[in-house]
């Protein structure tokens, strides 16, 4: 009887766990899984602002891997990260966590579970050199995405700890966000036709801030 219950517990945690993520983190996830390592890959680990952009091509290098998911959120990367170590990458470059901030996870939840991200990869990965980035701004006047827009200053508080935290935690921090932000603090409006997303130019100035830590 007991061996049965706590089956059961399994197969209901398993589902509970797949639940919060999409079909499309699901299809992403497990192509990673099956794409081949190089040595000394470079890889880009996020969301869909990540997921957007062709990083390999702008850089003209082949060994830059592309990691983001549109849609995901730090447990999701928690989830994924054994692919990401596995090759035991030359460098990292993380941003993550306005996703979380739409699904009313706290700032302490998410910049916690950044540091969990860091140390994961510190342990299995130690000569890997990890790159925080700072979350960018977002902008509410386009009225979409909602629940995401609106969190700057939740953003603007992570930002400051993960900066603070850079030091101790073995990584590198850059400031991304202050090239993206208007005279009001939020998104610039030729960076971004949603509030969220980037547009071309919001690419290239992101490249033109991070070009001297990928080389």
């Amino acid at each position: 009887m007991r061996t049965t219950i706590l089956t059961l517990l399994l197969v209901v945690s398993t589902h509970l766990v797949q639940a919060q993520f999409s079909t499309y983190y699901y299809q992403k996830k497990s192509l990673f899984e099956k794409l081949p390592n190089d040595k000394n890959e470079i890889i880009f680990l996020g969301n869909s602002i990540t997921d957007g952009c062709e990083w390999s091509e702008i850089f003209q290098n082949k060994k830059i891997k592309n990691r983001g998911i549109s849609g995901d959120v730090t447990d999701g990367v928690l989830l994924r990260l054994a692919e990401v170590y596995e090759s035991s990458p030359k460098k990292v470059f993380i941003l993550i966590g306005i996703n979380d901030l739409s699904r009313g996870k706290s700032q302490e939840y998410v910049f916690n579970n950044i540091q969990k991200i860091v140390q994961e990869i510190h342990q299995n990965s130690p000569k890997t050199k990890l790159f925080v980035q700072s979350l960018l701004p977002v902008n509410d006047c386009y009225g979409r995405f909602k629940k995401h827009t609106n969190k700057n200053e939740k953003v603007l508080w992570i930002n400051k700890r993960l900066k603070e935290s850079a030091s101790k935690a073995s990584y590198t921090f850059i400031n991304i966000h202050d090239a993206f932000v208007n005279e009001s603090g939020k998104m610039r409006k030729d960076y971004s036709n949603d509030g969220l997303h980037l547009l071309g130019d919001g690419y290239m100035a992101w490249v033109n801030i991070i070009k001297p830590y990928v080389k």
